[in-house]
C-alpha cells in the first residue's frame, strides 16, 4: 500500500506552531533530544513507535519531525498503516529548521 507523505518546510512548520495549528511529534531518540530539541514538540521515539502513544491533537495536524527527515517519513507512513489521518512531516528534519533560522533548545 502506498502511502503519501507531504514535505512541509521549516517556514511553513514555524509558523503553523506558533498559530497553534499543529501538533510536532519528534521521532528522535531520549539521546538525542538531549543534544537539541524544538521544546513545543513531543517526544515518541520511532525505535518503540506507537501510533496510539500520539497524545490527542485535539483538532491540530500532527506534523512529524526527526533529525533529517528520513524516520519522519516512517513514522507517518506506519501511522498512516493504522489509519491515522497523519501525512505530513517536517522536510530535512532538526538540520533544516537550524539552517532556516529557527530555535531549538541545546542540552
Amino acid at each position: 500500500m502506498a502511502y503519501t507523505v507531504e514535505d512541509l518546510s521549516p517556514d511553513a512548520v514555524a509558523a503553523a506552531l506558533a498559530n497553534d495549528e499543529i501538533l510536532l511529534v519528534d521521532v528522535r531518540e531520549p539521546h538525542e533530544l538531549a543534544m537539541a530539541r524544538i521544546p513545543e514538540a513531543v517526544n515518541v521515539p520511532l525505535s518503540r513507535f506507537d501510533p496510539a502513544a500520539i497524545p490527542d491533537p485535539q483538532g491540530k495536524r500532527v506534523v512529524f519531525m526527526c533529525a533529517g527527515g528520513v524516520r519522519s517519513i516512517q513514522a507517518s507512513e506506519i501511522a498512516q498503516g493504522h489509519g491515522l489521518p497523519y501525512g505530513q512531516h517536517l522536510a530535512g528534519g532538526l538540520k533544516a529548521w537550524a539552517m532556516a533560522g529557527h530555535g531549538f533548545e541545546r542540552g
